[in-house]
């Protein structure tokens, strides 16, 4: 990670780091010590978008605060919080829930932001924004999907997604724009490909001097109903490229994603993977570009 980074996480996040003798380390809840092995297995076998799973520490002041099978992340800082992502509309009563056990109050979530504009990870948008009081982020892609709570017919899983509930956006953010919130700075990052307003977020998380750079890295995955071709449309496959171009290069010490198992999260969690790696972003994006390849090849072959 950068210096300057790091300087802008510590400064942001008022973070000391001790020198010898003071007080002990704050205790935080969740720790992944304990509580990613209670995630794993409790969702051993179960990515259902609604099995419940316990709240997990990632780092810092990045806790996971999801869904077996649905990310959401809970940014926190002495201001307030931000959440990524909702989860279902079920779901975000899950996501309530888990900021609940973590000893935080829901209704210090000051802002809701999200990957992509599909109901697995908006559709509770507008419950959790009754829980919470928090004010919606969106890309200009994502606002008007939001606001009306349809999907459009450029989307390829068109007519297959069901209609959410519509809510206010509060805020438009494009590529290069950061969300401030305390010690909380958000960098926006567009990577359109899996829907039109998709994001992906970066961050720097501090624990003590040991500061991770995180990265929220959207699904990026070439998914449609049975009768849609993306051979059929090349800017779309484009504008897939451009986004894996994007991820690769990006600073990436800790990269999570919208579905926990696209980034071997649980395992991860666990200790029986790598949590901190470099690479992952780069990794990450390499296999997103392998799954449109395989797709593209079999349309071409018919199949």
């Amino acid at each position: 990670m950068s210096a300057s980074l790091v300087a802008l996480a510590l400064a942001a996040q008022q973070i000391v780091v001790p020198l010898g003798g003071g007080k002990a380390a704050p205790k935080y809840p969740a720790p992944l010590a304990t509580a990613g092995p209670a995630f794993a297995r409790t969702c051993e076998g179960r990515d259902g978008w609604d099995d419940p799973a316990p709240p997990v520490r990632v780092h810092g002041n990045t806790y996971y605060v999801g869904t077996c099978g649905i990310t959401a992340l809970l940014l926190t800082s002495k201001d307030g919080h931000v959440l990524i992502d909702s989860g279902t509309e079920a779901g975000a009563e899950l996501v309530a829930a888990n900021i609940r056990k973590l000893g935080f109050k829901p209704n210090d979530v000051k802002w809701i932001v999200h990957s992509h504009e599909h109901h697995d990870h908006v559709g509770g948008f507008a419950r959790i924004r009754g829980l919470t009081g928090g004010e919606v982020v969106a890309s200009a892609g994502a606002a008007p999907v939001l606001r009306s709570g349809v999907i459009p017919a450029s989307d390829p899983q068109f007519g297959i997604l069901p209609k959410m509930a519509p809510v206010p956006v509060a805020r438009v953010m494009k590529s290069g724009d950061t969300l401030r919130l305390g010690g909380i700075l958000l960098n926006a990052i567009e990577t359109p490909g899996h829907t039109a307003g998709a994001l992906t977020w970066q961050w720097v998380s501090c624990d003590g001097g040991v500061c991770r750079t995180m990265v929220y890295a959207d699904s990026l995955s070439p998914v449609s109903r049975d009768d849609y071709r993306f051979s059929a449309h090349p800017e779309l496959v484009a504008t897939f490229r451009a986004s894996f171009a994007k991820v690769a290069p990006l600073e990436c010490d800790i990269v999570l994603t919208p579905h926990p198992s696209a980034s071997n999260m649980s395992a991860r969690f666990a200790g029986k993977a790598a949590l901190f790696d470099p690479a992952g972003c780069r990794n990450y994006a390499a296999a997103k570009a392998r799954g449109l390849d395989e797709r593209l090849a079999k349309e071409a072959a018919g199949k």
